[in-house]
């Protein structure tokens, strides 16, 4: 959107993937698991709020290929989403494909992990701060690139936290505090002056729409 005062905004849509089909609970990152898309409702009403006529973004991993998918023809819409590689989820390493509860009970008590887990890489992955360098330059890139436009980008959990860290100028482990469901949208707009001054505004975090939760 752009105002006769200078002003750009662009207005970020952020949505996580539908839930994955993961029976064992194993910790994903970028296993390529598919995406249950059967929550018709959640779906329905997700769409309903999105933008028309939108930049789409996804990412290389099939659960937001499918996710883009059906959000877009419940809006009977036709756009063909860009892959985005640098909005991919965190590499988990040699954890990827194992039980979140084996993971974390081998670790011992004392573990660098438990006081400064966004620091923290899993052998041969990627720890949380990591993900916060690649993500940044992107998200700047992608704004300059649709200046004032409406981007819908369908990605993962520490891909949204990242995008609210930089809105909000968070350090790693204060948006790992962050809760992003699936099928949750957040909503980020970021401003630019025609001086090149440049503000960020978070108007929604992690709004769901599927069947309500007790937290």
């Amino acid at each position: 959107m752009r105002r006769g005062d200078g002003m750009s905004t662009t207005r970020w849509w952020w949505i996580r993937h539908a839930p994955v089909l993961n029976p064992d609970k194993l910790l994903y990152g970028r296993l390529d698991l598919a995406a249950d898309t059967g929550d018709a409702a959640a779906i329905a009403s997700l769409a309903a709020r999105l933008p028309r006529g939108a930049v789409w973004l996804q990412t290389p991993l099939r659960r937001t290929a499918e996710t883009a998918a059906v959000l877009l023809e419940a809006m009977d819409e036709t756009a063909a989403p860009a892959i985005e590689p640098a909005l991919v989820e965190q590499d988990f390493g040699a954890w990827q494909g194992r039980p979140s509860r084996e993971v974390y009970g081998a670790l011992p008590q004392h573990d660098p992990f438990w006081s400064h887990p966004s620091a923290h890489a899993a052998p041969g992955g990627e720890s949380f701060d990591a993900v916060l360098r690649r993500v940044r330059p992107a998200i700047l890139a992608l704004s300059e690139a649709h200046a004032g436009r409406d981007i819908v980008a369908v990605a993962h959990a520490g891909t949204i936290r990242a995008a609210a860290a930089l809105a909000l100028d968070l350090d790693g482990e204060r948006a790992l505090r962050l809760a992003v469901d699936t099928l949750s949208l957040t909503r980020i707009d970021r401003i630019r002056s025609s001086s090149g001054a440049e503000s960020w505004r978070v108007t929604a975090l992690n709004l769901t729409f599927g069947t309500e939760k007790m937290y």
